[in-house]
């Protein structure tokens, strides 16, 4: 019985342990984030001048494990986790112009995250778009360009998740995200609609449909779609 008792003790001590873990990560980035992020740009040379802060939360991420059946945790974990990274990836060669000035920096340069070695690209598209259907993923997911969503200045919370992936989502799609030309019937849209196609569509809707979800302005009739070239810039303040 002793020894029952024992083994359930550190099994509730585990649980508490990870549970804090994970709110010290969420406070931590979100003072991280409040600290150096302004109107959707980030504060790069201040950063690297000092990048303690940035490290202590990262190593946080580290030994934190959400499971996927905790939606709102771990969702909310790693779309800052990605956040966080794709800033720390910079700083790594910073002064730099360009997250696509290091080769790999999506797809080959991996992250100690969640007890995993995981690059930015899986993050997004096999722990996050490939386990759950939500096209909003693409307006919180921030690359460090200019052509990105923006990032806010405050980390995403699994109570507020929800209501934060429909507020950027329509701040994205009611600001420079589409550029509209009633007269001609022509809207541009950023090119990640086109590289994402399939998640902006489904066999009863297309992309002008999910645009009209999230817009104020509708566009009425038949549009032409097209997409503008992505901006690659980094998104320095």
């Amino acid at each position: 019985m002793k020894k029952i008792i024992f083994l359930f003790v550190i099994l509730i001590s585990g649980t508490v342990a990870q549970a804090q873990s994970l709110t010290d990560f969420f406070n931590k980035s979100n003072a991280f984030l409040k600290a150096n992020v302004a109107n959707g740009k980030v504060a790069y040379d201040k950063i690297h001048s000092n990048p303690q802060d940035l490290k202590d939360v990262l190593k946080i991420a580290e030994g934190i494990s959400v499971a996927k059946s905790d939606a709102k945790n771990y969702q909310a974990f790693w779309i800052n986790a990605y956040n966080l990274s794709v800033i720390k990836g910079l700083i790594d060669h910073y002064p730099t112009k360009s997250p696509l000035n290091q080769a790999g920096f999506f797809d080959k340069t991996k992250h100690s995250l969640g007890g995993k070695q995981i690059t930015l690209n899986d993050i997004e598209n096999k722990l996050l778009r490939g386990q759950f259907n939500d096209a909003r993923f693409h307006f919180v997911l921030v690359c460090g360009a200019v052509g990105c969503p923006p990032l806010i200045n405050k980390a995403y919370l699994p109570s507020t998740l929800n209501a934060q992936l429909e507020a950027q989502t329509k701040k994205a799609i009611n600001g420079n995200f589409i550029q509209v030309d009633a007269k001609k019937k022509r809207v541009k849209v950023s090119q990640i609609m086109e590289w994402y196609k399939g998640d902006f569509k489904t066999k009863d809707s297309d992309e002008i449909d999910f645009i009209n979800k999230y817009r104020n302005e509708k566009l009425e009739g038949k549009y032409k779609l097209s997409y503008f070239t992505y901006n690659w810039n980094i998104n320095k303040q």
